[in-house]
């Protein structure tokens, strides 16, 4: 198995949307109202959104690739790119997705390693994330890697708010 990692540029656009939408879909449609899961859908994965975050000098996303097939992408945020206000020393992870066919295999641990390494060359003192609280498997994973609960924030499924733990590691 070959695993690559590449820098997204704003002419990987539908691609991104495509495994955006996939991955979202996979692993939230069945706790979730279809008009929310639309409404959601229609509003953070259009083409635009996603040029306009891609253009964003303070966010980047990286496909990872299996065999030269893209499994899943990983986006992180800094400075006043960061969905919460951390500060200047925080780097946020605010997506690893992964495709279906393709949990289990070790890469998100890869992306979770690519953004601590962004995080240290950028000296950051801490990474952190949000998670949905009834994601269970992710929050086991995340406290895997050390990561803390440190707070809870808003997140808006279409009209349904949902809560989400942040949850930081301290790097160093």
């Amino acid at each position: 198995m070959t695993i690559t990692l590449a820098k997204c540029q704003q002419n990987d656009v539908k691609q991104l949307q495509a495994i955006s939408i996939e991955t979202f879909n996979d692993t939230f449609k069945d706790q979730n109202s279809p008009d929310n899961i639309e409404a959601y859908l229609a509003r953070a994965f259009t083409e635009e959104q996603l040029k306009k975050e891609l253009a964003n000098q303070s966010s980047a996303f990286y496909f990872i690739a299996v065999n030269e097939e893209v499994a899943g992408y990983l986006k992180v945020n800094v400075d006043e790119a960061q969905s919460e206000k951390m500060g200047d020393e925080a780097l946020e992870i605010e997506r690893i997705y992964i495709r279906r066919n393709y949990q289990g295999q070790g890469l998100g641990k890869y992306l979770m390693d690519k953004a601590i390494e962004l995080a240290t060359a950028q000296n950051k003192k801490s990474i952190w994330l949000g998670v949905w609280e009834k994601n269970e498997p992710a929050i086991g994973f995340y406290k895997k890697l050390g990561f803390v609960q440190t707070g809870t924030h808003s997140f808006y499924m279409g009209d349904e708010e949902q809560i989400d733990w942040m949850m930081t590691k301290v790097l160093g």
